[in-house]
């Protein structure tokens, strides 16, 4: 490898095969990082058993979709044995990030879920400098959903205020701090100001200085031109036929209006001809699973792969994600959402929860969160009244607002062009 034309970004993440938005905007970073100038790219993750055992839903694994060539997944073992508990994962990201950083490779690092993430980059920077290199590294931390109604809530709401003072200390230590929405860079500057009026410090007006807004990047590219032929196919596979079914697809919990939903499908019109079909795993599945036996109406779906995703999205009489606030969770964004939007299909039911509003614009049909009353009358609106024409406009203003986070233009918004190879000297100094 010629030193002198690398250019690394790493990113700390719970990568694939996690069922999460966040995973695949990782994911699509690090494609765009390719036609970018980088020559080197790496997501550095934690073992499948490890996510296995702490009960994050996942993706099958045999039918997760490939990385380009010049992406890099890397899970490092832990370091250490049984009487470290937890640490020895962090230890294992963090060493490897080291030996990544001691290279003479100008680097970009960024942290998604700061916790624990953020600590990986910042413990692996202040390594390497303290063993006396110098690394050529820029340091980039992006809040997203988990990190504001989890983590910092939880922090406030159980008054252990040190170790939000810890959290916010480590995230303005880096070069760029970023919210994966404006609603949740309002919610981190106010957190901030709780912190701020208890301890002492000073990060609300960090915050708000510094700050800035990145929203998802998103493969637009797998949602768009979809073959009619395949979404048929698709269909038939599972029993179902086009415009015959509501389609629930994300982390099956109580915050993302699961049950709200199943309660507005009992009581709608629009069931008479239409099933309910919830795609996804996740902490609530298993209720789900208990109330769907006793309706044949309801089809549950645990092994939706990325490429069957669109095929179900465009094929759906309506695409309803009631989420609702909940005090382990907010919706901060709705990356699902903007990909159904760009799948075409039936409109997008949802609400005006957290951020969503920012994914949606002005496209969506909204309901009142937890109204299962007013999710019934959209989805008989949707499948029933809307007239062909209304339909089909509706899902042009949807798709047009989602082209906006289009992974190349999102990329380009956050990530400086590369330095010309002629003009750069940024080797980085070995240790003396």
């Amino acid at each position: 490898m010629s030193y002198l034309l690398s250019r690394r970004l790493v990113i700390v993440v719970r990568a694939d095969p996690v069922i999460c938005g966040h995973s695949g905007e990782a994911r699509n970073l690090a494609e765009v990082a390719l036609t970018r100038g980088f020559t080197d790219v790496r997501l550095l993750t934690w073992p499948v058993p490890v996510l296995k055992a702490v009960g994050l839903p996942l993706k099958p694994l045999d039918r997760i979709l490939p990385y380009s060539k010049g992406i890099t997944v890397e899970r490092p073992e832990p370091v250490g044995d049984y009487r470290v508990p937890d640490g020895r994962y962090l230890a294992g990201l963090t060493g490897r990030l080291v030996e990544l950083l001691i290279e003479p490779i100008p680097t970009v690092c960024l942290s998604m879920y700061l916790a624990p993430h953020d600590a990986v980059i910042r413990d692996a920077v202040d390594a390497v400098r303290a063993a006396g290199f110098a690394p050529d590294v820029r340091t980039m931390a992006k809040a997203v959903g988990s990190d504001v109604t989890n983590v910092i809530r939880s922090c406030l709401r159980e008054r252990r205020f040190g170790a939000a003072v810890a959290l916010f200390a480590r995230f303005l230590a880096n070069d760029q701090v970023i919210a994966v929405s404006d609603y949740t860079r309002r919610e981190i500057i106010a957190a901030a100001g709780a912190v701020d009026t208890h301890c002492g410090t000073r990060f609300a007006e960090q915050c708000r200085r510094r700050v800035s807004v990145s929203y998802p990047p998103i493969d637009t590219a797998a949602y768009l031109h979809l073959d009619p032929e395949l979404v048929d196919t698709a269909l038939r596979r599972r029993g179902l036929h086009r415009d015959g079914y509501v389609l629930f697809l994300s982390r099956v919990a109580r915050a993302k209006g699961v049950y709200d939903l199943v309660s507005a499908f009992a009581r709608c019109r629009a069931r008479s001809r239409l099933r309910l079909v919830i795609a996804g795993t996740g902490p609530d599945l298993e209720q789900v699973r208990a109330v769907a036996r006793d309706d044949d109406r309801i089809v549950l779906l645990t092994d939706v792969d990325d490429e069957e995703k669109p095929l179900l999205m465009n094929g759906c009489a309506a695409y309803v994600l009631p989420t609702r606030p909940e005090p382990d969770f907010v919706e901060t964004f709705g990356i699902a959402l903007t990909e159904k939007m760009l799948a075409g299909g039936g409109p997008v039911i949802t609400t005006d929860t957290g951020g969503v509003l920012e994914a949606v614009g002005d496209t969506a049909i909204l309901v009142q969160p937890g109204d299962v009353a007013s999710i019934a009358e959209a989805i008989d609106a949707a499948t029933l009244h809307l007239s062909p024409e209304n339909r089909c406009a509706m899902a042009t203003r949807a798709r047009d607002h989602a082209l906006t986070f289009d992974r190349a233009r999102v990329f380009d918004s956050l990530f400086p062009p590369p330095p010309d190879p002629a003009t750069h000297s940024g080797l980085a100094a070995t240790a003396t």
